[in-house]
């Protein structure tokens, strides 16, 4: 029930348990909400007051709380960052319906992992991978664009619409030469492969990965080691690709068979390719792509923000501060 005042709101829950979910472990996602909106947020009992004489914020937080409760009771555990992210998607765009971006699943039936849209640019991008051939993600660290790509061709595996799943990234060299790590060819890149282990670890048990890439259902490989092939019927994941040169994007990009999804996952802004004089992205393939592409029917190229990171919220603040840094130090 709601009970409107000049500058307070009340809400009631009938369900005390899902109250306590909603409110956090010691009120703590009430304190999250009333850093982000500057509002007073106190309980009694399962009941909630806001009190702030901004009159836009007070619907906010009682959309937001009306919300997140029928979630609660419907048994989704709310988190912190959930909390977090529901305040911004509200913030940008008051109709949002979060249980039609929390409850959009991609299903990987397995006994780990469910995987779910976190955000409205999770959930475009969902759309984008079940909709489309090929498809170019592209945005900072902790926003899933690799992540929910595998989740998908885990799905569409499991779904007999591909039969097999390729990832693949560029070995680009950061700070040692591959010449002196340990080992044969496969033992020096697989550091670089590592993130796509990973993810498919996270989402299916280490031995079941394992037996699927023993009969080649699954398969990670450096990016070299795609020239000269033809992948049809397969999920083929690109990932790193900022690090691709502009003849590596066009050699990967031209391996699509018949039957196959491409994806083509990166981040403009952490290229590592050496840069020539007077070329701001130096050789870039995605970079490159992205401007030559654009107009190609039946691509589509997703944009990721640094509002749209879901990782812990410390991630956010470091590329929000390397944000800050990287302008403040630009010539003017």
């Amino acid at each position: 029930m709601q009970a409107p005042s000049s500058s307070q709101e009340s809400l009631e829950f009938d369900d005390p348990h899902a109250a306590n979910l909603l409110f956090g472990p010691r009120n703590a996602h009430l304190d999250i909400l009333a850093a982000a909106s500057g509002a007073r947020l106190a309980t009694c009992g399962a009941g909630l007051y806001i009190d702030t004489p901004d009159q836009i914020v007070r619907r906010r937080l009682c959309n937001l709380f009306l919300q997140l409760y029928e979630l609660a009771r419907g048994g989704m555990e709310i988190s912190g960052q959930d909390v977090s992210r529901a305040y911004a998607m509200l913030t940008a765009d008051p109709g949002v319906n979060l249980r039609q971006i929390y409850k959009e699943a991609v299903f990987v039936a397995t006994p780990r992992k469910t995987v779910t849209a976190r955000n409205l640019a999770q959930k475009t991008y969902l759309n984008l991978l079940r909709g489309h051939e090929m498809v170019f993600a592209v945005g900072p660290a902790g926003t899933g664009k690799t992540y929910l790509a595998v989740a998908m061709a885990l799905n569409m595996l499991q779904q007999h619409k591909v039969k097999r799943i390729v990832l693949t990234r560029p070995a680009v060299e950061a700070g040692e030469r591959l010449g002196f790590l340990p080992g044969d060819l496969a033992e020096k890149v697989n550091p670089y492969l590592r993130p796509l282990y990973d993810a498919l670890h996270d989402m299916m048990p280490q031995a079941k990965v394992a037996a699927m890439m023993e009969v080649g259902t699954i398969e990670v490989a450096p990016l070299a080691f795609m020239r000269g092939r033809t992948l049809n019927d397969a999920f083929i994941i690109l990932d790193e690709a900022q690090n691709t040169t502009r003849e590596q994007m066009k050699m990967f990009l031209t391996r699509m068979g018949f039957g196959s999804r491409v994806v083509v996952t990166g981040d403009a802004t952490q290229i590592d390719l050496p840069v020539q004089p007077g070329e701001r992205d130096g050789r870039s393939g995605l970079i490159h792509a992205l401007r030559v592409l654009h107009d190609v029917p039946g691509l589509a190229i997703h944009h990721f923000s640094k509002t749209d990171v879901v990782r812990h919220p410390l991630v956010g603040a470091i590329v929000n501060a390397y944000d800050a840094s990287e302008k403040a130090s630009a010539p003017l």
